[in-house]
């Protein structure tokens, strides 16, 4: 018997029907689409952040004074020379042979320039014991990196011949060098060995290798067809590498959740006993519009970062954004043409032991909703005011920690810990030269450089800078005559210590600058560095917190409202997610800040948070959590519109999404924990801070406390006052006007609308 035509509203249904219709042509407009992003972006080549659009203030000011200029600043490196007992000093016969054989050595490499020894800078420590010779790396700093292996050769080979001292090598080319080498791949083998993970636990599934393989291939091509947009787009806003990573992971978990959503629901209506195109046009009303709605939500969340005026963050949330949206187009048009095109054979490749119909064979039970969430549900929805006070008082006490977070950038050791020799070389420049690694760099601009007035302030600038008290020296000035431009380099007091080094910065910038270079009509001197970036970036971050958060909870609340139109279940899922929030910033206090349970992950001694990631999490978890929320509450919706109780409905739509959800979960708490075996701790912190989040939204939040919640409000959960009626409809496809059909009907024969 024929099925009558059926009738379907709404975005996601009329996309799923058309793709099934339509199938051949909408698996060649994706390819299309896919190869033409690549091609197009591969042509117009990626533009990245330059270093004067990273940060607003006098960062900002430096940069664009010294690219204006057209000058490339050099990777600078510095050998430290030190005696390795307490008694040597810098006049021994032996620690001067040793100067003057590194200056010989670096010198005849030819990569060097500017060679200076200690005896002409007086970059000799106060106790004798250590000396610097420094010396800049010739071509771009950018590349230094490639370049630097023959300096740093060069170097071990003088310290085997002065044994009795201590000779290293510490600069921007070296340090970059040293990273690449250690963390070049990190990132490369966490992307990879991603999807081999998420592959494997859609095996486990589905049971079977096609419908594994649809999510990961559709995920992996809305990736691609991104970074060709993100080269397009890049000419307008400026991408990154770091903006690359994050798209890449969260096109991945977002793009195989989507299509996982997608897929379970068809195959589940075709395990009910419905035609396969009956289906797909209940998977399409349903999960597609599920998929639509939590895919707009991601990406409000994602554009929130906006907001910030920090060029590395715009470039993370556009990418992001960008990676979304095209993974739920993706989802909602070509996933059902290849379901249609593929018909049974999307079964192939059965895994016998975890295929469906082998799970069932062996419980001999045809009930496909989890006996595990079932168990749970009966006793949440039997106590709900004990399970919410509960679930409720368990995340309070977990997220308890994140009122004492402290955040700041962190340093090299708290980053690398000590498993790099550079990093204790770095420790003991910071120890004999402090803040000599790191110095305060003021770009100084005049009509004429060498005006009596300019050179008689950057003299005075120099006396106050070390009388102040903001630094020890030496202060080195270094003129650029033709483009009437001079770098003053100031060591600050405090070193690697960043709250005292901020406080000497504070110093030049508002006692220091004003009373020298700032009486100069017509004089720029904005101070900047790496302590002066940290500031500005610190600064900055902090006044974008508040419209960012404002963004992401006003519009993922109107969202929410007008796509369940239900005033309480869009209060709800503000609050649901922000408690999932604050428990995942809990877990990140407590694990790298106070060192609970610091040692499983390799975290000891970090004590702080990485300043920009609260907001990045915010912004990733709200979005991400919506996922599970949207579709778990409409899938509850569903029910009640076919007329069950509310509290019936709550145990169908949770328990019967159980599987899918607990799969799309594991997935993403895989992949994000994989980033947290990356041997930096800022991405330590970030992967652990996202797999905590999924995991507790996907268990905690969404099994216990949505469920515990809607009991206790009951019909107040579609509520809607009257005056908010007047809201565009962007409910549910399945509410619509149908035709139904005898295999249109629900497990109970109740008829199923679409």
């Amino acid at each position: 018997m024929r099925n009558a035509d059926t009738r379907v509203r709404g975005l996601a249904a009329r996309a799923g029907g058309w793709s099934a219709r339509h199938r051949w042509a909408a698996v060649g407009i994706w390819v299309l689409f896919v190869v033409l992003a690549m091609g197009l972006g591969s042509a117009a080549g990626r533009v990245d952040v330059k270093d004067s659009d990273q940060l607003k203030g006098e960062t900002h000011t430096a940069a664009k004074i010294i690219e204006d200029a057209g000058i490339d600043e050099p990777a600078s490196e510095s050998v430290l020379i030190q005696a390795r007992e307490a008694g040597g000093k810098a006049t021994d016969a032996d620690f001067r042979a040793a100067v003057d054989a590194v200056v010989k050595a670096v010198e005849s490499t030819g990569e060097v320039t500017d060679v200076t020894s200690p005896y002409d800078t007086r970059t000799i420590s106060k106790d004798g014991r250590s000396a610097l010779v420094q010396f800049d790396m010739r071509g771009e700093a950018d590349t230094a990196g490639e370049r630097v292996e023959p300096v740093l050769k060069a170097v071990e080979g003088v310290q085997k011949e002065h044994e009795s001292l201590r000779i290293e090598e510490i600069g921007g080319a070296s340090m970059m060098k040293t990273f690449d080498d250690a963390f070049g791949d990190d990132f490369q083998k966490a992307e990879l060995s991603a999807v081999p993970v998420a592959l494997g636990i859609l095996l486990i599934a589905f049971g079977a290798l096609v419908a594994a393989l649809l999510p990961v291939l559709l995920a992996v091509s809305a990736i691609m067809a991104t970074m060709g947009l993100m080269g397009i787009v890049s000419h307008v806003m400026p991408m990154s590498d770091t903006a690359n990573s994050v798209m890449l992971l969260v096109g991945l978990a977002v793009g195989v959740d989507y299509c996982l959503f997608y897929l379970r629901r068809e195959r589940e209506e075709r395990q009910a006993g419905r035609d396969s195109q009956t289906a797909l046009r209940i998977a399409a009303a349903t999960s597609g519009r599920a998929i639509i709605v939590s895919g707009v939500t991601v990406c409000v969340a994602m554009a929130g970062m906006l907001f910030t005026g920090l060029a590395e963050f715009e470039a993370m949330g556009l990418a992001s954004l960008m990676v979304v949206a095209v993974a739920m187009v993706g989802s909602v048009t070509v996933l059902p043409a290849l379901l249609s095109l593929l018909g049974e054979r999307v079964e192939k490749g059965k895994i016998p032991w975890l295929h469906p119909e082998s799970r069932l064979r062996r419980k001999r039970n045809v009930n496909r909703e989890s006996r595990f969430w079932t168990a749970v549900l009966k006793g949440v929805l039997a106590k709900p005011v004990v399970s919410v006070v509960v679930a409720a008082g368990a995340l309070l006490a977990v997220a308890a920690p994140a009122l004492g977070m402290k955040t700041q950038n962190l340093t090299l050791d708290q980053e690398f810990g000590d498993s790099l020799p550079i990093v204790q070389t770095y420790n003991r420049v910071n120890e004999a030269f402090p803040g000599g690694s790191e110095p305060a760099e003021v770009v100084v601009r005049a009509a004429d450089i060498n005006a009596p007035e300019v050179t008689g302030a950057l003299a005075d600038f120099k006396a106050r800078a070390i009388s102040s008290g903001a630094s020890r020296g030496p202060v080195e000035i270094k003129l650029h005559d033709a483009q009437n431009l001079a770098f003053v380099y100031v060591p600050l007091v405090g070193g690697s210590d960043l709250d005292q080094a901020g406080r000497s910065l504070d110093k030049l910038r508002d006692e220091v600058r004003p009373a020298t270079l700032g009486k100069v009509d017509g004089l720029q001197a904005p101070i900047t560095g790496q302590v002066a970036g940290s500031k500005d970036f610190n600064d900055q971050l902090a006044g974008a917190v508040v419209p960012v958060f404002a963004f992401v909870v006003v519009f993922a609340f109107a969202l929410m409202l007008l796509s369940f139109r239900s005033l309480t279940i869009a209060i709800t899922s503000i609050v649901l997610n922000l408690l999932s929030v604050g428990a995942a910033y809990g877990i990140l206090v407590a694990v790298f800040q106070h060192g609970w349970g610091a040692s499983l992950v390799g975290a000891e001694g970090v004590g702080a948070i990485i300043t920009w990631l609260p907001l990045f999490l915010f912004v990733i978890l709200f979005g991400l959590s919506m996922d599970y929320h949207v579709f778990v509450v409409s899938r509850i919706r569903e029910a009640r519109l076919r007329g069950r109780t509310t509290k019936d409905a709550i145990q169908h739509g949770v328990v019967t999404t159980a599987g899918v959800v607990t799969s799309a979960a594991v997935i993403m708490v895989a992949v994000f924990a994989i980033f947290g075996t990356l041997s930096m701790q800022s991405m330590k912190q970030m992967g652990v801070g996202l797999a905590a989040a999924v995991l507790i939204d996907a268990t905690i939040i969404r099994g216990v406390l949505l469920p515990a919640v809607m009991a206790l409000l009951g019909e107040r959960n579609w509520y809607l006052p009257k005056w908010l009626h007047r809201l565009p409809d962007l409910t549910h496809d399945e509410a619509a006007d149908a035709v139904v059909t005898p295999a249109a009907r629900d497990d109970e024969g109740e008829p199923l609308r679409v």
